[in-house]
């Protein structure tokens, strides 16, 4: 990794398909919006063949960049599987670890926020050698955003993710409940449950990034200004 942001966030899901590049888009959107540098970059992305728009090329889009600078062409892979699987199902080398790290570039000069994410959830391959966990401890971030669906089964989901994280790294971790329905009951028990009884920063976020943190405030943008803090503090 040549460079570093001056503050570096990861954005991890507790699977596929909970939200991760929306809610990565509207960070960076958000940070944009207040004046600061950003880079967005997802080290390996696999996509359906035929898929008009990737990861990367919404990432670029909130973050102003080529999508080809966010994930670079060779990390692209046309099967919807985690990355080796899919480098090794189309006859490519899996990358290593190693391989990503090293090719993972950030602009110069370095911008005031950088935001990494990974593909899957936590324990997804990343990797030949390594799943998310991995590649979070060998970033060593200021912040992690966790991206979780906020219905039925995500305290399980968010709470082994939690732990799975803190096995490889002490930055803290913010939980964005995604499409929460405040009318929904289990919505609201789930988001109560996991910041009272858990002790997690919670932030919930409805289909158009609507939130109660505070009252009438965007939600992802009240997080976006605690996450680009210096360290990342909130």
């Amino acid at each position: 990794m040549t460079g570093r942001p001056a503050t570096l966030v990861v954005v991890v899901g507790t699977g596929t398909e909970v939200g991760k590049t929306w809610v990565s888009a509207r960070l960076l959107r958000a940070w944009r919006a207040r004046g600061l540098a950003v880079a967005a970059r997802k080290p390996a992305q696999s996509f359906a063949p035929g898929d008009a728009t990737t990861d990367a090329d919404v990432l670029g889009a909130a973050s102003g960049e080529d999508p080809r600078a966010v994930c670079l062409p060779q990390r692209w892979y046309p099967a919807p599987m985690a990355p080796p699987m899919a480098a090794d199902a189309l006859g490519r080398v899996p990358p290593a670890l190693a391989d990503l790290l090293g090719e993972l570039a950030w602009p110069r000069p370095a911008p005031d926020v950088g935001l990494v994410e990974t593909a899957g959830g936590a324990r997804s391959p990343q990797a030949d050698d390594g799943d998310a966990v991995d590649l979070v401890a060998a970033l060593g971030p200021d912040r992690v955003v966790l991206v979780a669906d906020a219905g039925l089964g995500t305290i399980n989901g968010v709470r082994l993710s939690v732990g799975a994280l803190a096995a490889g790294t002490s930055a803290p971790v913010s939980v964005v409940l995604n499409r929460f329905d405040a009318a929904d009951g289990l919505h609201e028990r789930n988001r109560d449950w996991l910041a009272r009884r858990c002790a997690l920063d919670v932030t919930a976020v409805g289909a158009e990034g609507a939130g109660v943190s505070p009252p009438g405030a965007p939600a992802l943008d009240v997080l976006a200004a605690r996450l680009a803090r210096p360290g990342g503090g909130g």
